[in-house]
């Protein structure tokens, strides 16, 4: 049986603190694509010319979207405007600046919930490289209205990696770095393999991390090295057959499909075998990891037996690629995991990153 539970006493020191490393070479942006400030102290690059990472679709609406534009006619309404919020997309880049400058514009003038902070929903997280090849947290930018502009301290790693806000989304994103600076962008080949590609629910999509960097789908990008498709939708990631369409499109090493939390009981049986046949249709082999519950006030339901049933059913059908991630234990045993009783602050979030981290690390291989 292909399954992982949250309680088994495994040593995650394969995750924690480690990088896989890879070749990396780096182009530097032409500088004539800058804009300098009036004094002309600071060039500011937009990061459409550097790169967003995170993305499914090279055409979408905007350059901040994460569902294609030809999209916009197949998924629920929900769908698709909360696929105009950034969760999960990200800027790699270098530089020898000390200082670095970043301003933003959002297209939601709401820069906080009431369960969750402005610095998480609208903010931006700069993370750089240590000495020993790890990720390290440098600063958050805090918003502090639709426009914003902060300044961040450098690296010596030169090495750099900025995340956007999950649940606002971006109309706008800059660096800048002193006129006799340059920047440069890391090729493809510094994260390993194809992209893991997640759908679900709100806490897929970062509810309620303090910030960006801390969202789980971010933190195990960092940790597994690996590119990480971020396809949250608050309230409405319920494995409806118009996305199964177009998340089929993708080629993923794993599909990671967290769900359950949104949907009704009735919707189960008749949702889940044909989302997963789409998938299977144009991915015969690719692992599926289906996720059960795990908010503290919904464990062990009735939704989650009958996910199991269908779980179940699927595998003895000749279905091989089939994972389960039992949801006891995700967020802890303690309760502390959350800010709500449902959604996970970021003792939560570190915890189900250890947890998927687990899965992911047997499915894919890694050592």
């Amino acid at each position: 049986m292909q399954s992982f539970s949250s309680s088994k006493q495994l040593v995650f020191i394969a995750l924690v603190g480690v990088v896989l490393h890879a070749s990396v070479t780096a182009a530097t942006i032409d500088r004539q694509k800058a804009k300098p400030d009036a004094d002309g102290k600071t060039l500011w690059y937009d990061c459409q010319d550097i790169g967003v990472r995170g993305k499914g679709w090279v055409e979408t609406n905007t350059p901040y979207s994460r569902l294609p534009a030809k999209a916009q006619d197949l998924v629920s309404q929900p769908d698709w405007d909360l696929s105009h919020l950034s969760a999960g997309l990200q800027v790699r880049f270098s530089t020898a600046s000390n200082v670095i400058h970043v301003r933003w514009g959002l297209i939601h003038r709401d820069l906080g919930m009431p369960h969750m902070p402005p610095t998480g929903v609208s903010g931006i997280d700069l993370y750089a490289k240590d000495k020993a090849g790890r990720w390290q947290f440098v600063a958050n930018g805090r918003p502090t209205g639709v426009t914003n502009s902060v300044v961040l301290p450098g690296s010596p790693s030169h090495e750099f990696l900025l995340y956007l806000p999950l649940y606002n989304g971006v109309s706008s994103i800059e660096i800048g770095i002193p006129s006799d600076q340059k920047i440069s962008v890391p090729d493809r080949p510094d994260t390993r393999g194809k992209p893991i590609v997640w759908y679900g629910h709100s806490i897929t999509q970062g509810a309620c991390a303090s910030r960006p960097g801390m969202a789980c789908t971010n933190m195990l990008g960092r940790r597994l090295n690996r590119e990480i498709v971020n396809l949250g939708f608050s309230g409405s990631g319920v494995m409806d057959a118009q996305i199964s369409t177009v998340i089929a499109e993708l080629d993923a090493s794993v599909f990671v499909l967290d769900c359950l939390a949104n949907m009704r009981a009735e919707d189960v049986p008749v949702r889940v075998k044909p989302f997963i046949k789409t998938l299977r249709a144009a991915h015969p082999q690719t692992p599926i990891l289906i996720v059960e519950e795990y908010q503290f006030a919904n464990l062990q339901t009735h939704k989650g037996d009958l996910l199991r049933k269908e779980f179940d059913e699927i595998r003895a059908a000749g279905d091989p690629n089939l994972y389960w991630l039992d949801g006891h234990g995700v967020l802890g045993d303690d309760g502390d995991g959350t800010v709500d009783g449902v959604h996970p602050n970021d003792l939560g979030m570190a915890r189900q990153a250890d947890a998927f981290g687990r899965a992911l690390l047997e499915i894919l291989k890694i050592d």
